[in-house]
């Protein structure tokens, strides 16, 4: 289930957090009735091999696959018997299906899964294209979710009343239903058709240690990483079955990635900490709906006693910093900026980080940007544009060069700030969805300007 974090690269530094109107109308425009440039895409993925030791991705693999995020144990394995068919069916936006298609693609090239697009019934997955409203009412906390052995959000509230849906009882998956918004913008269907299609097919945990992955609730990465293609290939390595328990997938696991990852066998483990139920409720608390400032501002903190009485000094660390940096950011500028610094000297300690950084980025080219520092918010914005773009982010992408664009204009290079302005708005569009909600963002950023302000 891919969880209602509040939206970490939408809100800058000034802004109230948790102000921005409801998500539900930031659909994708139709073409004909949009003023703004067309909607730009990705072409070509490029993800980057998992850096990590075999023997950490060994113990995530288990992680992954015999726990639910709720921490409570899976018995056995389950998958489905290749090959993989997927129908899309409701109202699907436009952008759905070439979405789909892409991801499709990079299961079979990439995690060497057959799978195939159908319009049959009788498809192991359906992807449910339903309003937000409808995803809200069937879970309040949810922006998409999957749900074994059903077909139509409709059956969703039998299903959870009795076995049909209870992910401990599986021993072998045969169909699932995936159920995603069509009045979002296209980034998060997009998002969404990643983040549970991979828990449709594979494992159905997340793990706040991974740092590079989106089998993880801080939703910092949002397509299927190197690392994520490398768990689904082995999670469907002929050396597995379904039902095998926890200890039979161990005893072959290390051959798997031998094969699938020999450059991994040459990496030390690093053996990260566990991530403790009290860090991820309390992030879900700061960033998360249904609580009031104070009580966010409170998880948030207590997100950041945890990491600091474990020691952490990897994203955890930082994710809290940056969480309690968002929260101050109307009341405490100067308080916030420092947590944004927090997190941006933990992000630098680590090679699988760079898309994290590119967040906090959007935060201090911010404040550099309101302080009328033209060079310095260049400096950040130039960095990071190329991770946003790099990681198929459209919303950050989009972000970043509109930052960009106000700090030429501030530096008196009007006409570049003009080209760079007009190529954001593509992106915006991809990532932000309707003209209102991109010429809000383009007015958010532009009011940091001094010259504007």
């Amino acid at each position: 289930m891919k969880n209602h974090l509040l939206p970490i690269c939408l809100l800058l530094v000034g802004c109230m957090p948790g102000a921005m109107p409801d998500q539900a109308s930031r659909a994708a425009q139709p073409a004909a009735m949009s003023t703004l440039p067309p909607l730009k895409s990705f072409a070509r993925p490029t993800p980057a091999r998992p850096g990590r030791s075999n023997a950490d991705i060994a113990r995530d693999f288990l992680e992954l696959a015999f726990r639910l995020e709720s921490g409570r144990d899976l018995p056995v394995l389950t998958r489905f018997e290749e090959p993989i068919s997927i129908r899309v069916t409701g109202a699907a936006p436009p952008t759905l299906l070439p979405d789909l298609s892409k991801l499709v693609y990079r299961l079979n090239t990439e995690a060497r899964l057959k799978v195939t697009l159908t319009s049959s019934p009788d498809a192991n997955i359906t992807v449910q294209a339903v309003s937000r409203a409808q995803i809200r009412k069937a879970l309040p906390h949810a922006a998409c979710f999957v749900v074994p052995n059903i077909t139509d959000i409709s059956q969703y509230r039998a299903a959870r009343r009795s076995s049909k849906a209870n992910w401990g009882l599986l021993r072998k998956r045969n169909k699932m239903a995936v159920f995603v918004p069509n009045d979002a913008a296209p980034q998060e269907v997009r998002d969404c058709l990643h983040e549970e299609l991979a828990q449709a097919i594979g494992p159905l945990n997340d793990l706040y240690r991974l740092p590079d992955s989106v089998f993880n609730d801080d939703n910092i990465h949002t397509v299927l990483t190197g690392f994520d293609m490398l768990i689904l290939r082995a999670y469907y390595a002929p050396e597995l079955q379904n039902g095998m328990t926890r200890r039979q997938v161990a005893a072959r696991l290390p051959a798997i990635l031998a094969r699938l990852n020999p450059a991994g066998e040459a990496i030390p483990a690093r053996r990260p900490l566990p991530t403790p139920r009290s860090y991820i409720r309390a992030i879900q608390t700061a960033l998360g709906p249904g609580s009031s400032y104070t009580q966010r501002r409170a998880a948030a903190r207590e997100a950041l006693n945890v990491s600091q009485a474990l020691g952490f000094q990897d994203h955890r660390r930082a994710f809290a910093h940056y969480a309690m940096g968002r929260l101050l950011a109307a009341s405490d500028p100067e308080a916030a900026l420092g947590h944004f610094q927090a997190a941006d000297r933990f992000y630098a300690a680590s090679n699988h980080t760079s898309l994290h950084r590119a967040y906090v980025a959007s935060q201090l080219a911010a404040h550099a940007l309101s302080q009328g520092d033209a060079n310095g918010t260049l400096a950040i914005v130039n960095r990071a544009i190329p991770v946003a773009s790099r990681n198929e982010n459209a919303a950050l992408l989009a972000t970043l060069m509109m930052l960009r664009a106000e700090a030429l204009t501030l530096s008196g290079r009007a006409s570049e700030a003009s080209t760079v302005r007009l190529d954001s708005l593509g992106w915006a569009r991809y990532g932000f969805g309707a003209d209102w909600a991109v010429r809000a963002k383009m007015r958010e950023i532009g009011a940091l300007n001094p010259l504007k302000g």
